[in-house]
């Protein structure tokens, strides 16, 4: 552990004057010397710049426009590095302090275990603070905050941190993705077979890993990162990139904010370490390393849950069927996740035409249909998945719903394939087909 390196990354640009589309990243020039000796980047030095503002060419308004971005990040960096040094909170997420937090928000959260939450719903009463909200009330509802002796107002402000990190600019790979899966994660949490075994840890583990594991996500892929030679490919030699990007910026902010300082150094380690293993479990790409991993283990009854090691791989496994269960909630939200997590697709195989690299597969909005992509993940991704996650849970009440939803959000999607088919739809309008089709 002594040897890990906290980044943080935020400005994704383009500039094109030998190649179509090189991507860099511009890193913060402040450092502060975390725990163990470990240099830590300082968060937010430089904020996420949308993919649509930089517009670089080799003409002569390439140069204007880098003074603009310049600029805009100077001011944007001193603002920020400002506010924390005063340790202010943004005053918009202090909505955790209004009355008006009992309303209908603390209702919805009564009821934060059951499978058909509406997240989207949460997200408006919460006034876009879904995050925030549903992590503090989750610590609280298990104990962790008393059991970890956290302080609230770094417990707050780290939340906070994590929350601002994801972009609102993506479709999909945003905050209210997190909540959507801190809040599967608690459910999974709560499955009997697992909840018995559980410790505190774990569950500080696993919400967290959940909340944060997709943080600074720029919207687009590994294969995107690695073909335009990005900083993040670069650092981490083409190997789960974006997932070690997450982790690593987690520990930055865990850092910052202080919230673990308290604890003894060891425990802080181990807890790093952890939180990486969990997120790097989501990488999809290692999805049939973790499948027949968990298939050897029912076949052969091996799971033991006193077990501290495999416990965090239930956790691991827990967190991959949160990470992708939209197909598993009720048709009116899994639907709304498609749609988004599609348009995202979209939105980078816009990009990859536009600097005329080559467009990755799921990406080409003229030929990849929303619910051709959706069948897919389901057969070959979701299904296999969550089938052994039935045989882990011995198909409890939750397991049960999630599989019917599961079947039927795909009988939908081949009905609307059909239709597509049968109209002679050659693919170019199938998102408006496919958003106005009702439940």
């Amino acid at each position: 552990m002594s040897c890990l390196m906290v980044e943080r990354c935020g400005a994704i640009a383009f500039e094109s004057p030998e190649q179509n589309a090189i991507c860099f990243c511009t890193l913060g020039d402040a450092q502060v010397r975390g725990q163990a000796g470990v240099l830590s980047e300082r968060r937010g030095s430089f904020p996420f710049i949308d993919f649509r503002l930089l517009n670089t060419t080799a003409n002569s308004g390439e140069i204007g426009t880098k003074k603009k971005v310049k600029r805009l990040l100077s001011f944007q960096r001193y603002f920020h590095a400002s506010r924390l040094l005063r340790g202010t909170v943004p005053q918009t997420s202090l909505h955790l302090l209004d009355e008006d937090y009992l309303g209908q928000a603390g209702h919805m959260l009564s009821k934060v275990g059951t499978w058909n939450f509406d997240i989207f719903l949460f997200d408006r009463l919460t006034n876009g603070n879904s995050l925030v909200t549903l992590l503090c009330h989750l610590f609280n509802t298990h104990g962790l905050i008393h059991h970890f002796q956290l302080d609230m107002v770094k417990l707050h402000r780290f939340l906070v941190m994590v929350q601002e990190d994801y972009h609102n600019q993506n479709p999909y790979h945003n905050a209210v993705h997190a909540a959507d899966v801190t809040q599967a994660m608690h459910c999974y949490l709560k499955e009997p077979k697992l909840a018995r075994y559980l410790t505190p840890l774990d569950i500080f583990l696993g919400l967290l890993a959940a909340a944060a594991h997709d943080v600074d996500h720029p919207g687009v892929n590994q294969p995107f990162l690695v073909k335009t030679k990005h900083h993040l490919a670069s650092l981490y030699q083409n190997v789960s990139v974006l997932e070690n990007h997450h982790w690593r910026s987690t520990v930055g902010m865990l850092r910052e904010s202080g919230l673990l300082s308290h604890l003894p150094v060891e425990m802080t380690q181990e807890i790093e370490q952890q939180l990486g293993s969990l997120i790097l479990a989501t990488d999809i790409s290692r999805q049939n390393e973790f499948l027949g991993s968990f298939k050897i283990h029912l076949d052969n009854d091996a799971l033991s849950l006193e077990d501290a090691e495999h416990r965090h791989f239930i956790l691991q496994i827990a967190l991959k069927c949160a990470d992708i269960c939209n197909p598993c909630r009720v048709w009116e939200m899994s639907k709304q996740w498609s749609e988004r997590v599609c348009e995202e697709f979209y939105r980078q195989g816009d990009l990859e035409r536009k600097f005329e690299l080559e467009i990755s597969p799921l990406c080409n909005q003229h030929m990849d249909t929303v619910p051709a992509i959706q069948i897919g993940f389901m057969t070959y991704l979701v299904e296999p998945l969550f089938d052994e996650w039935r045989r882990f849970t011995d198909n409890t009440p939750l397991t049960e719903a999630m599989m019917s939803h599961l079947r039927k959000n795909k009988a939908r999607w081949r009905a609307l394939h059909h239709n597509q088919h049968h109209r002679g739809d050659d693919g170019s309008g199938q998102r408006s087909e496919v958003v106005e089709a009702g439940p």
